[in-house]
């Protein structure tokens, strides 16, 4: 962890209590800002775009087997050989009278030494691979695009713990702003039954009550302090700084649909875990096409051009020149089954991924309708919410008011009060959930998208990385010729339902939610 992310992380939790008594009069952050910032400085969504444009490069490699190769070699050869010469006879004086009497044989070797050079340099051009390159290819664009749903994927992950964490502190920050308010109204209570406790007008049972329930709303103060700062810190975490002053949370209502079915219809065509399990079926199935490729032919030319001469002495004039050309065709007879076992690997596989395009089917619906019902659950809940409290409020004054007559006791005045905050609390919680169940469904859908929430922000392209390596270092005028040649080789068909641009839901962004019924229109 850098120093730098350390350092906010411990500042969310130092300064949870204080910040809303000072940050008043700053400008208000929005969810779009946390979203906008979280999209440029996320790690988890930054890996992920790079991982992305890694896996863009495996369509090049895979390329490649259109191309040609070209290779410069030389080389150096110094031969020294050494064969014994020819056996002669010695004469030899063994007696001593100066008059040779024998022969001796006398030994010897011949040594001869040699060198020689070579450079050429050698050309290589696939004619036809049988299908294989026509179908890596495929199955490397199908990747792309699978890789491209993951990425939106963990988008919308990163989008859903943005609205999570904002939406986390702007409950705590309110909750710690109720408890706050309840310790001082039971302060204010306390110091009313002391009073009362003096003159005599009530007993000392009263003032304990009192006391009991002011001890226990400063300990919830407490934990209200402790879980705003470890929200905070979540807020850190996934944005990238510490909030400020939080702006309410926008309305997402204009990207929501009228029903759940027509949700599941939105998520059929955009969900990124149903398209990205479509993509690994495409993939799966052109692999089986280059399974079958193995039997196929392939035709090859190769030219080499060299020259062979003597290195010492260097004589540029006495070096011979090569030129070769050579037409390879390559026909498989027999591999011992092995191409028809990988073939029939490869359509299990292809079977495995086709069945998961179902699973994950079903997998969206049950989001969607779990997290639809739960919209729906918490929207009447943010309802009756707000009348429990409306009616607790009127509960509250009216049993301050009895008691100051004598109709309630004090202990009915600290239930009245606890029930508010309660209520309060609740509606506090009801929001936020709802919310929070909101987002669920759009990322069930497909549609919680930057391009959706801050459509005014610059959007990254994953598209514009791989236009890039359409045409790279390496790319020959005659690649298209050689790969329609190869392309003869039937290959699965592209369904119509995929490889379609995903269609962004038309809205204005993230806006304020709309003013009350008659609040002043800024």
């Amino acid at each position: 962890m850098s120093k730098t992310l350390r350092g906010r992380l411990l500042a969310a939790i130092f300064t949870s209590g204080v910040l809303a008594t000072f940050a008043a009069q700053a400008r208000a952050e929005t969810l779009a800002d946390a979203i906008a910032l979280a999209y440029e400085t996320n790690p988890t969504l930054l890996a992920q775009r790079s991982t992305q444009r890694a896996l863009d490069e495996t369509y090049v490699q895979a390329r490649a087997g259109w191309r040609p190769t070209i290779g410069l070699s030389g080389s150096a050869t110094y031969l020294q050989t050494r064969t014994p010469r020819a056996a002669r006879s010695v004469p030899i004086d063994t007696n001593g009278d100066g008059i040779p009497d024998t022969l001796a044989p006398a030994s010897g070797s011949g040594q001869r030494e040699s060198n020689s050079g070579f450079g050429g340099v050698s050309f290589s051009q696939p004619i036809w691979t049988g299908g294989r390159t026509a179908a890596a290819v495929s199955a490397a664009e199908s990747d792309v695009l699978s890789g491209r749903e993951t990425l939106r994927r963990v988008e919308a992950q990163v989008m859903g713990q943005v609205i999570q964490a904002y939406m986390d502190v702007r409950r705590d920050q309110e909750g710690l702003r109720i408890r706050n308010e309840n310790v001082s109204v039971l302060k204010r209570q306390l110091e009313e039954s002391q009073a009362r406790f003096d003159v005599g007008e009530i007993t000392r049972t009263d003032v304990s009550q009192s006391q009991a329930r002011l001890a226990a709303s400063q300990s919830l103060y407490q934990s209200a302090v402790a879980q705003l700062a470890i929200s905070r810190a979540t807020y850190a975490a996934v944005v990238g700084q510490n909030p400020g002053q939080l702006a309410p949370e926008p309305s997402l209502a204009y990207l929501l649909p009228a029903n759940a079915d027509e949700a599941f219809a939105v998520a059929e065509k955009n969900s990124p875990l149903l398209r990205a399990q479509q993509f690994a079926e495409q993939a799966s199935r052109t692999r089986i096409a280059a399974a079958r490729a193995e039997r196929m032919p392939t035709v090859s030319v190769r030219a080499q051009m060299g020259f062979t001469g003597v290195v010492e002495p260097f004589d540029s004039g006495r070096w011979s020149r090569n030129v070769q050309g050579v037409a390879t065709v390559t026909v498989p007879l027999f591999s011992g089954g092995l191409t028809s076992s990988r073939i029939r690997q490869q359509i299990e596989r292809n079977n495995t991924d086709r069945i998961n395009i179902e699973t994950q089917r079903r997998s969206v619906l049950q989001t969607i309708t779990q997290t639809w019902n739960q919209l729906i659950a918490n929207r009447a809940n943010i309802d009756s919410t707000a009348e429990a409290v409306r009616a607790a409020q009127i509960a509250a004054e009216g049993t301050n008011q009895e008691q100051r007559v004598g109709l309630r006791t004090t202990l009915d005045v600290l239930n009245a009060e606890q029930e508010l905050r309660n209520d309060e609390l609740s509606a506090v919680a009801a929001k936020h959930d709802e919310y929070i169940a909101a987002a669920s469904v759009l990322s069930a859908m497909g549609r919680l998208e930057a391009k959706n929430l801050i459509p005014v922000e610059p959007q990254y392209d994953p598209r514009s990385n791989f236009r890039k390596h359409r045409i790279t270092l390496g790319w020959v005028p005659w690649e298209e010729p050689i790969a329609i040649v190869d392309r003869a080789v039937a290959l699965p068909p592209i369904p119509a339902a995929v490889g379609k641009p995903v269609e962004s839901a038309i809205g204005p962004g993230l806006q304020p939610p709309p003013a009350s019924p008659g609040a002043p229109r800024k």
